[in-house]
């Protein structure tokens, strides 16, 4: 056997065992780096930590540590709170409030699951109560927080153009980003549509001067976590941030002072977060030292309200993906990465390993963590994606970027990954056997199809 399948058995392994035991994959990469590194690759130490990522661990940290400030001082709930009053009353459009929202979350630094710990427990309160189907409540939950997962101050976004940048790879985040928001919103339009939303519409609650009468919710329930899931892993603080706060989110009248937090501090923090963006995406500043910087500020002006914001940074999830990165580096020192993809090109067309990859990806990511699955599966592209342009002369690199994004993260509806297993345990009123059921049907015909759909959108066309 040669070093190159050495190391692509060990890498399928580890997805493995990080799926059926419970042990972060980050740990598993970081050893596996070691032992093929030095063992089969005669690499020294040295050789091996040249391959790990610090660029892309101070962007996960700086946004995880701003998204905890945004969460602790109340400005999460402000901006739920805000978006709820003003429906009005209009039960329709409450499954797409949390919508948004939840992408929202995503889209300024929230690991996905945590935003659908914040979110769902509200939404599926919100569907027993005004009798909303609980399917179409979750999924457009989770739909939502992984359509917003690609913004360019995201998690899920600062890994993949990290990923692309150090490829040589030609790299637009805003197609990434539209990509996956208009697929999942797509998606989401449809199950409204198939799921009794229309019939919604003729529907009104009755509205107080102060919103919805909003029912009591359950934060602290838990739900079933896929073992290995780092992005599970990762969002026990904020549950119990959550936990903590007021249960009626939008009980509160218009001049009530957010317990968590002033209201000048909650403005300060939106500022903040805008001039992430504004300063990431049109001066192109690095997104890590920015964010740390703006979080910085807003800690010293309130010190001792951001004492646990450290202790909210997802470090399992940061620890899963610099270990993967670094054992993709060892693979690519040893020329791994190009063997893979010049035999996969030598095998079949660019067009159709692209296709193969983006069902490789959802398999994965519906059992697995998708970082893992983004951090892995874009290196092992980059040799026929270098070839450029599209048809039989190559793959276009930012379309096929596009492709696996939405592909290795739609999936993450299926209840063996953390926010279907969410939903699950938040939904309320309904048969758990059944419920089950439906989720994983839905989560293995997303499976089946997504890769399918968005591989024609963005390959092929």
């Amino acid at each position: 056997m040669t070093a190159h399948w050495i190391s692509i058995y060990t890498l399928g392994g580890m997805f493995v065992l990080a799926t059926v035991l419970p042990i972060n994959m980050g740990v598993i990469a970081f050893v596996g780096a070691f032992l093929v590194g030095t063992l089969v690759a005669g690499m020294n130490a040295k050789a091996i930590m040249a391959g790990f990522p610090a660029d892309l661990f101070l962007t996960l940290v700086g946004i995880t540590y701003l998204f905890a400030l945004a969460q602790n001082n109340g400005t999460i709930d402000w901006m739920v709170k805000g978006a709820v009053r003003a429906v009005r009353g209009r039960i329709a459009a409450i499954p797409w409030i949390m919508f948004f929202i939840a992408a929202l979350l995503t889209g300024v630094g929230a690991v996905s699951p945590a935003a659908v710990a914040i979110i769902a427990p509200i939404a599926l309160g919100f569907a027993a109560k005004y009798h909303i189907n609980p399917l179409m409540m979750g999924l457009l939950v989770i739909h939502g927080a992984q359509g917003g997962g690609f913004s360019p101050i995201s998690i899920y976004g600062g890994i993949t153009n990290k990923i692309v940048a150090a490829a040589g790879l030609p790299l637009n985040p805003i197609v990434t980003m539209t990509a996956s928001l208009a697929v999942n919103l797509a998606v989401a339009a449809l199950l409204f549509v198939l799921m009794g939303g229309m019939q919604l519409t003729r529907q009104r609650s009755d509205a107080r001067n102060t919103g919805f009468d909003v029912p009591q919710v359950a934060h602290g329930q838990g739900g079933a976590q896929v073992y290995g899931d780092a992005e599970g892993e990762s969002l026990g603080e904020e549950r119990r941030t959550a936990a903590q706060a007021d249960d009626s989110l939008m009980d509160a009248g218009p001049g009530t002072q957010d317990a968590q937090g002033e209201r000048w501090y909650q403005v300060a923090t939106v500022i903040g977060l805008l001039a992430l963006a504004v300063l990431t995406l049109f001066f192109k500043q690095d997104i890590g030292f920015v964010s740390i910087t703006i979080g910085l500020v807003l800690t010293l002006m309130a010190p001792n309200l951001q004492k646990r914001a450290l202790g909210q940074v997802s470090w399992p999830e940061i620890m899963l993906i610099v270990g993967v990165s670094t054992f993709v580096g060892v693979m690519d020192k040893m020329g791994t990465i190009d063997f893979v993809g010049h035999s996969v090109a030598a095998l079949t067309s660019p067009l159709v390993a692209a296709l193969l990859l983006c069902f490789v990806g959802a398999v994965i990511s519906a059992f697995a963590s998708s970082t893992a699955v983004l951090g892995s599966l874009i290196p092992l592209a980059v040799p026929f994606l270098q070839g450029g342009g599209s048809g039989d002369a190559g793959v276009s690199a930012i379309g096929f970027i596009a492709a696996m994004a939405v592909s290795s993260t739609i999936v993450d509806v299926s209840p063996f990954s953390t926010n279907g297993a969410l939903v699950l345990a938040n939904a309320r009123g309904v048969n758990r056997d059944v419920f089950f059921r439906q989720l994983m049907v839905y989560g293995a015909a997303v499976t089946l199809i997504a890769p399918v759909v968005v591989w024609l959108l963005f390959v092929v066309l």
